[in-house]
């Protein structure tokens, strides 16, 4: 399993990468990570989904499936979503803090020294304090990359749009008046720009809400990002602090359960795929929805750590309506989790 997410972590910003999972027989907990079509996991250099790899392929949702007998759970992996700010003045530091709060990497550009180290306190994962041409050289972009730009000015607007519109992204967006906006795209068109991509900027930035303060226009901003990312097709995967505190430099010693949410009926709070790391102490990394729905897969997963015998599990939570009125819920829910030791 640890040799797997090894694996993932290599592949978590390919598009094309999903992880299968057995789960029922005498392969349960089996699993396979497929990129890009093919098994590249030396894991699952055999057996069953391994004979099985060509029809796998063609199941790249995330959910369960029945494959020649046997129940399979797929798991699309996605990319953490990062934000890449442009410009680091007065604008900028609640958008960082928004962002985080959010769950985004966030990386800052900023040239200017002062600017630069007001950003850092903020504590972003990133804070690039060069040319924008130089820094936006060094983030390769990818479908689940938004980038804001926020320069302090017209000519560094086109700078680093000239840079973004040649990568892949999720979204870009741009402060400015609609006569200034207009110029900057008119210009990367004539600087060869793909009509599309310049079609799809975001200028004016933002969610019409009338916002006037740098707070309000970062909730703007941020709130037209989540719009614009879940308009596309979701998929769940390794948010990137469980799999640092499973492979990382710094990974917590010991023995850990992950817990994998692979069907739900009712209002559950979270979706399919969601994962929590429960380590042996009781304390958990991520989270499939808090109250007594997850504290009850914590304490199986404990249970799970003290069996010697069992290496796999899956179990039920069920919050029924009066429970759900407890924890001030509209109504109950049910999931099923698939609880794996990692050694």
């Amino acid at each position: 399993m640890r040799e797997l997410l090894e694996y993932v972590m290599e592949a978590e910003n390919r598009h094309e990468a999903v992880i299968y999972t057995v789960i029922e027989g005498d392969d349960f907990s089996r699993k396979a990570l497929m990129v890009d079509g093919q098994i590249v996991c030396p894991e699952a250099e055999k057996g069953f989904l391994k004979e099985h790899e060509k029809e796998l392929a063609e199941l790249s949702k995330t959910g369960i499936y029945v494959l020649d007998g046997q129940q399979i759970f797929a798991d699309r992996l996605g990319s953490e979503t990062k934000l890449v700010i442009c410009g680091a003045g007065h604008v900028s530091i609640p958008i960082i803090r928004l962002g985080k709060m959010l769950g985004f990497e966030v990386t800052v550009i900023e040239d200017r020294p002062y600017f630069a180290g007001n950003a850092q306190k903020e504590n972003p994962a990133c804070v690039l304090c060069e040319p924008f041409s130089e820094a936006l050289d060094k983030i390769p972009g990818d479908k689940d990359t938004c980038f804001v730009i926020v320069t302090r000015g017209h000519r560094y607007d086109e700078e680093c749009l000239q840079k973004i519109v040649k990568k892949d992204v999720a979204y870009i967006g741009m402060m400015g008046s609609r006569r200034r906006v207009s110029a900057v795209k008119q210009h990367a068109l004539e600087q060869g720009a793909d009509p599309e991509v310049v079609a799809d900027l975001h200028a004016p930035i933002g969610l019409d809400i009338d916002a006037e303060t740098p707070e309000e226009i970062a909730v703007s901003i941020l709130a037209q990002i989540i719009a614009v990312r879940n308009k596309k097709s979701k998929t769940q995967g390794f948010p990137r602090e469980i799999l640092r505190a499973v492979t990382g430099p710094q990974s917590c010693p010991g023995d850990k359960v992950l817990a994998t949410i692979i069907r739900r009926k009712g209002s559950a709070p979270r979706s399919i795929g969601t994962k929590m790391l429960v380590h042996a102490d009781g304390t958990c990394t991520g989270t499939i929805g808090g109250g007594c729905m997850e504290a009850s897969v914590r304490q199986k997963a404990l249970w799970l750590l003290r069996d010697e015998k069992k290496e796999a599990m899956i179990c039920t939570a069920d919050l029924c309506a009066d429970e759900a009125e407890k924890e001030g819920m509209v109504c109950g829910g049910v999931i099923d989790v698939l609880l794996e030791k990692i050694h």
